[in-house]
This record gives structure tokens, C-alpha cells and sequence, in this order.
């Protein structure tokens, strides 16, 4: 057996692999006895077919195979051996005239080669990174829940402002049954509010549905039906009072604090309010981080340049699925990943250049901090060595659920890096004014 390569330019190549009889004749004669075992031919015993015929009506679709496997393994072991590093996968050149009779056969395959490029971070041109503070509305709002969370609830016979009330709503016209928790202000119209000021429990009262309620997604959320459809509801709506409560709310005081926090860690409102402020912008971190790292990917897909084998990676598009695709699919089908194909190159030139491969220990240690954390948002403790060690061997036993786990490591190394070493300028900023800004183009 013998190969060879043949470059046509710095993106493409040809494989050609020379198979010779001898490379397969003991294999397919060994193939062919053993079929001669067990082969069952009308008019002879079993073990008794003669081999000539075995040989007529088998040895070329074996031929075929031994010779396929040798291909696959030997082309397989060249490209690791030569260390080339290709896209998509070798594309065998038709030859449809194979004398399976000859001492030696010659097959090729066309080989999309991988660019070589060098990634440049240094550039005068700063990326934004976005630290997201937590303004004022944004912690008396959150203050407000804890306050509410962790107050009590009183029953009352009477509407007052401020109440919570609970009701049924019901319009066989459009289809509406369901019970939802509402505010008197949550509604449009004054009429309306009067008449559910003046309700009490187990009353019922008819209102339209047109322009019920002030927001077209608490419509939604409150009767139960479709953003699409709140704007075509009309008819009535019966509205039954099922209970009205006060919420009066939790003060702010020690008790509070030590219910929240590590019992003597806070021990004043400001104290509190900060607290409040670092878990949000904690939150807020994590979108930051990946406006941070789109970023960075657009950055690199349009700052670093090379060229890809296009004609060949069509034509893989076209012969890689289960059914081929006509040219015009293929070149639509490459136009949409080309931006995919670049930065996954990069990405990988980013990652080995730089060491930044995600090893088994890694990969265990961050699995085990990301099960402490959903377990915490349950309320439950961490489970002991053995329990945690058995529950990460079951994850990491999964294919899909170990290689979601290995992309998270990935990317937060990856952050880390651009964090360390990008052309970073920070902007400090409010969550609002880093919605409009951040994403007013998309």
C-alpha cells in the first residue's frame, strides 16, 4: 500500500491511496472459507458449497469491504500521522470502473484544508465591557419582594387600595376560565375599579373584555390566553371575588436580616440595601459576560483574515447528509455558516495557542459547584463526597449533558481570557441605559 498528496493550493488537496492485493488476499480468503461453512445453497450440504462458487457469488462485494476498511483506517492514520488538519470530512473522487480482478487499486479524495492564520488581540480600537450597577428603583423593587415574601397575609371582606385580590374570570365566548391574583390599578377602566371596590367575596359582576386591563401582557397573564389574541377579545367577562388580603409587609429589622443573611452579617438597612445591590449586579453580571463575549467573537471574526476551501465545503454540504442537495441548498446552507465555520477556527486557535483546554479534574470540579448551586437555590445542602462523586459520574457518564458541561467551562475560560488579555475599555453603567445601548441595534 502506498499514499501520496498532491496540493493544488494552501486549501486544497489529494489523497491518493494505492491498495495492492496482498494488502487484503489473506483476510478475503479467510472470509470466503468461513462463509463456505456456513453457506446454505440449494443442492448442497451445508459446509459442502464449493468454493468456486462461494467465490463467484461473494468475493467481490468482501473485496469491497476489506478494502474500504483498509481505506478508512489508512487515510484516518496518514492525516494523524502527517498532523493535517482539515474541514468537514475527506471526499472520495468517484470511480465507478473498479476491476476488482486487478493486483492494485487506486482511490482518491479530495481534502479540504484547514487555514492557517494567527489571532491578533492589539488593536487601538477598545471593546466595551459592560459593569451593569444596580440603581435605585432596582433595589427598592427587590426590597419591596423580600419585604413582601417575608411578610404576612391578612383576610379582609372589603376592597381598599393596595389590596391583593383573587378571582375567577370566565367568558365562554372566548374561552377564558382560570382564577388569577390581581391589584385594582392592574385594571383600565374607572368604572371598572369601582365596581371591584365595591364587590365582596363570592360576588359576581360582568365587565367587558375590550380594553380590560391597562397592559396587553397582564391581559395575557391574568386571563389565561395568548399575547396574540388579547387585542381581539371582546363580549363579557364574569368576575368572581374568591378572596381579598392585605399584605402587610415584613420590616426591616434584625429578625429580617438574620432570616436572609448569615445570623449578625447585617445589621442596618444600608447593610441590607447593599446586599441587595451585590446580588443583582451578580445577576447582572452574567449578561454583561456575554454581550462581552459576542463581542470579542465579532471582533475576531472581522479582524482576522483567511481564506476557506469554499468550492470544497460546498460540495461536502451537498454529499454529508442522508439526502444530497442540489448546488444552489449547498451554497445557500454555506452561506449561512460561514460566520460559524470562522469563528470555531478561531475559537480553536484562541484555545490552543493559548493552553486553554478543558481537562477531566476541571470538568469534575466545576460540575460539583454547579449541582451545590441548584441545590442551594432548593433550599438543600450539598451532598457528601461519596453522593456528590456519584452524581457527577452519572452526568459526566452523559454524552450530551457532559459535552453542554464541557462548552460552560469552555466559555467562562475563554471569558477569562478576553477578560485578561482583549483590548477592554469598562463602562459603568445602569441596567437600562445597558439595554438601549448595548442592544440598540439588534
Amino acid at each position: 500500500m502506498n499514499i501520496s498528496r498532491k496540493d493544488s493550493d494552501s486549501l486544497n488537496s489529494v489523497v491518493t491511496i494505492t491498495v495492492e492485493r496482498k494488502d487484503f488476499a489473506t483476510k478475503v480468503e479467510d472470509l470466503l472459507k468461513n462463509y463456505q461453512k456456513t453457506a446454505s445453497i440449494p443442492g448442497f450440504r451445508k459446509g459442502y458449497v464449493p468454493i468456486g462458487m462461494i467465490k463467484k457469488q461473494y468475493e467481490k462485494s468482501v473485496i469491497a469491504d476489506e478494502v474500504n476498511k483498509i481505506l478508512q483506517e489508512s487515510l484516518d492514520k496518514y492525516l494523524k500521522d502527517q498532523k493535517i488538519a482539515i474541514l468537514g470530512n475527506p471526499l472520495p473522487k468517484m470511480n465507478n470502473d473498479i476491476d476488482w480482478k486487478s493486483e492494485s487499486f487506486n482511490f482518491s479524495f479530495e481534502l479540504g484544508l484547514s487555514p492557517k492564520f494567527e489571532v491578533d488581540l492589539k488593536t487601538r480600537k477598545k471593546i466595551i465591557q459592560y459593569q451593569i450597577h444596580a440603581d435605585q428603583k432596582m433595589i427598592n423593587d427587590q426590597l419591596s419582594n423580600i419585604q413582601k415574601q417575608y411578610g404576612k397575609i391578612v383576610s379582609k371582606k372589603v376592597v381598599k387600595k393596595g389590596y391583593e385580590i383573587t378571582a375567577s374570570f370566565e367568558s365562554k365566548e372566548n374561552e377564558i376560565k382560570t382564577t388569577s391574583t390581581f391589584d385594582v390599578d392592574d385594571f383600565n377602566d374607572k368604572k371598572v375599579k369601582d365596581l371591584i371596590y365595591k364587590s365582596k367575596p363570592g360576588e359576581l359582576i360582568q365587565v367587558q373584555l375590550k380594553n380590560l386591563f391597562k397592559e396587553s401582557e397582564k391581559a395575557s397573564r391574568l386571563l389565561g390566553v395568548s399575547k396574540d389574541t388579547v387585542s381581539n377579545l371582546s363580549g363579557e367577562v364574569s368576575i368572581e371575588i374568591k378572596e381579598i388580603n392585605e399584605r402587610i409587609l415584613a420590616s426591616l429589622n434584625q429578625e429580617l436580616f438574620d432570616k436572609i443573611h448569615n445570623p449578625g452579617t447585617v445589621k442596618s438597612e444600608k447593610e441590607f440595601k447593599l446586599k441587595i445591590a451585590e446580588g443583582i449586579e451578580k445577576q447582572l453580571e452574567q449578561q454583561s459576560d456575554q454581550k462581552l463575549l459576542t463581542d470579542v467573537t465579532e471582533f475576531l471574526i472581522k479582524n482576522t483574515k483567511f481564506k476557506l476551501p469554499k468550492k470544497f465545503l460546498i460540495k461536502w454540504m451537498q454529499n454529508s447528509g442522508k439526502e444530497p442537495l442540489t448546488l444552489e441548498k449547498a451554497e445557500e446552507e454555506y452561506e449561512k455558516s460561514e460566520k460559524g465555520i470562522r469563528y470555531q477556527l478561531i475559537e480553536g486557535k484562541v484555545i490552543s495557542d493559548n493552553n486553554l483546554q478543558v481537562k477531566i479534574e476541571e470538568l469534575k470540579a466545576f460540575a460539583k459547584d454547579m449541582i451545590k448551586v441548584q441545590m442551594a437555590q432548593y433550599g438543600q445542602p450539598a451532598p457528601g463526597d461519596e453522593e456528590m462523586e456519584g452524581i457527577v459520574k452519572r452526568i459526566m457518564s452523559n454524552k450530551e449533558e457532559g459535552q453542554r458541561l464541557q462548552e460552560q467551562l469552555m466559555s467562562k475560560k475563554l471569558l477569562k481570557f478576553y477578560k485578561e488579555n482583549a483590548p477592554l475599555k469598562l463602562r459603568k453603567i445602569n441596567f437600562e441605559g445597558f439595554v438601549k445601548e448595548a442592544y440598540a441595534k439588534a
